[in-house]
C-alpha cells in the first residue's frame, strides 16, 4: 500500500466506512498535462454516512477530508460512494417477478 493510500483511508475515517477499496492508477497517468506529480486515486466506499445523501453530497463530504492534499499529493480522485443497502442491493440476485 502507498503512502497516499494509507494517508486517504486514514482521511476517511470520520465517515466510519464499512468498506474501504483503493486502487492507485497513478502508472496510467504519469506525465500527462496538467499533472502536478499528484497521485491518481480510485476509492470505492461504503459507508453509513452517505444515507440520505445526494451523489454531489457525498462526494463533497469525501472531497471535504482530503481538500488539503490536492493538487499536490493526489492529482485525482475517482469516487463510488454507496450505502450498505445499496451495496446488498446491486449484488442481490434479480427476484423473479423482475426478471419476466
Amino acid at each position: 500500500m502507498s503512502e497516499l493510500t494509507a494517508l486517504l483511508i486514514e482521511r476517511l475515517a470520520p465517515l466510519a466506512p464499512v468498506a474501504v477499496d483503493v486502487t492507485d492508477d497513478s502508472a496510467k497517468h504519469a506525465g500527462h498535462a496538467g499533472n502536478s506529480g499528484g497521485g491518481h486515486l480510485s476509492a470505492k466506499i461504503v459507508s453509513n454516512a452517505f444515507s440520505g445523501l445526494s451523489a454531489v453530497a457525498r462526494h463533497q463530504a469525501v472531497y471535504r477530508l482530503v481538500s488539503d492534499l490536492m493538487p499536490d499529493r493526489l492529482h485525482a480522485l475517482s469516487l463510488t460512494l454507496k450505502t450498505p443497502e445499496e451495496l446488498a442491493r446491486a449484488a442481490a440476485p434479480p427476484s423473479p417477478a423482475s426478471a419476466a
